[in-house]
């Protein structure tokens, strides 16, 4: 029996969004690993996750041409053949290589968003659309569940350096998995522009971003939550298995067992606010009232580190059921934003802004870390600006 389109497009985009996130999440849960075979301090994992997020904000900025020229999956199927790169040149015990590699990684994730927005979109029935939005957004913590579960027990058994390939040949797997409904999917495309690779040398990109954002009222304000939520978000992905491992003394494998169970959180919370949001029908305000919630959930971690195992336990799947179970929604609320036509560019341009948020908070974060010796003033102050971010937002409530 053949899918639906709408079916085909949610099952092409969650593969590729569980694939690349187990990629992705696999290089902060071997944080300790890299930075130590790098000769590099254990914080300096964030400067590895902040090279990412400037291959992320490249590819946002200026891979438009790229996804029209293409298509939705062919462009997947080129970010897949970064990411299966970016992981072989991570293995190097060359940190030059390493940092290399987190810059292709990010080129290689960027195309998820705005390639997969564009094709449910199109395909998506309205009254379902933050559901199946958040369902395919849920890739990302089940991928980064996944890495949590096997990554671990996998360097034990085959050694970092293979488990890097076979992390790597997982990922080339899932880019022929794809092909299938490459035919189907990638019918209606943008304009044709054989010259799409020069476009990422343009420095226009950043202006053309700004301007877009400008096509509706609501976006600016809705871009300024998902900065915030950013922020945090990278905060928390790229520190949490170190901060477990350095200053609560949690070995490798344990460390990933928590960083499974915040995942899985975020996995289940994605869904649920998804169909809260499609019930409710208002996204924004439920955006502004997780954001005060993110807030109380980092502090509670912080807080929970000296507790007992079931309080730690709890408040890491409070962080990762909010301040990773925020994007569906916010993907939907974009997309209904937009004009029909802009529905990609938009995406692309708003998730620019909030990769740079990706971008300045591991950077910060680990400045921070560095300068205190600790990771509690840090996570502390990820929590103040999401708070703020939310008194803020619900004091302007510039949407509609």
């Amino acid at each position: 029996m053949r899918l639906p389109l709408w079916g085909s497009a949610l099952s092409a985009t969650l593969l590729v969004q569980i694939i690349s996130s187990f990629a992705a999440a696999a290089v902060p849960l071997l944080g300790p690993v890299l930075t130590q075979r790098w000769d590099l301090p254990p914080e300096s994992i964030g400067y590895i996750s902040a090279t990412t997020s400037i291959g992320i904000c490249w590819c946002l900025a200026c891979g438009g041409p790229m996804l029209d020229h293409h298509g939705p999956i062919r462009t997947l199927q080129l970010g897949l053949a970064a990411i299966c790169l970016a992981m072989i040149l991570l293995s190097q015990p060359v940190a030059p290589l390493g940092f290399v590699g987190a810059l292709l990684l990010g080129l290689g994730l960027a195309p998820n968003n705005p390639a997969g927005s564009t094709m449910l979109m199109r395909t998506a029935p309205p009254r379902h659309r933050n559901l199946i939005f958040s369902i395919r957004q849920a890739g990302v913590p089940l991928g980064g569940a996944i890495a949590g579960v096997c990554v671990a027990p996998a360097v034990v058994r085959l050694g970092f350096v293979y488990t890097i390939g076979l992390i790597a040949a997982i990922v080339l797997l899932s880019l022929l998995a794809v092909q299938p409904f490459q035919k189907r999917l990638d019918v209606e495309r943008g304009k044709a522009n054989p010259r799409w690779v020069r476009t990422f040398l343009l420095p226009s990109a950043l202006h053309n971003a700004v301007k877009v954002i400008g096509s509706h009222p609501s976006l600016p304000l809705l871009t300024g939550i998902g900065i915030s939520f950013s922020l945090a978000q990278a905060s928390v992905t790229a520190f949490t298995a170190t901060y477990l491992v350095t200053q609560l003394g949690k070995d490798l494998g344990q460390a990933g067992f928590l960083i499974a169970m915040m995942l899985t959180a975020s996995t289940v919370s994605r869904i649920g606010l998804g169909w809260l949001a499609d019930r409710w029908r208002r996204g924004p305000l439920l955006l502004c009232l997780l954001l005060l919630t993110t807030s109380a959930a980092i502090t509670l971690l912080i807080w929970s580190a000296n507790a007992s195992s079931w309080a730690l336990y709890g408040s890491i799947a409070f962080v990762g059921a909010t301040s990773l179970g925020w994007n569906g929604v916010y993907m939907a609320e974009l997309a209904r934003l937009s004009p029909p036509a802009l529905v990609g560019d938009i995406t692309s341009a708003a998730n620019l802004f909030g990769f740079a948020g990706s971008f300045c908070g591991p950077l910060i974060f680990a400045l921070l870390a560095s300068r205190t010796a600790s990771f509690d003033w840090p996570y502390i102050v990820v929590a103040a600006q999401l708070a703020a971010c939310g008194i803020f937002s619900l004091w302007r409530r510039g949407w509609r």
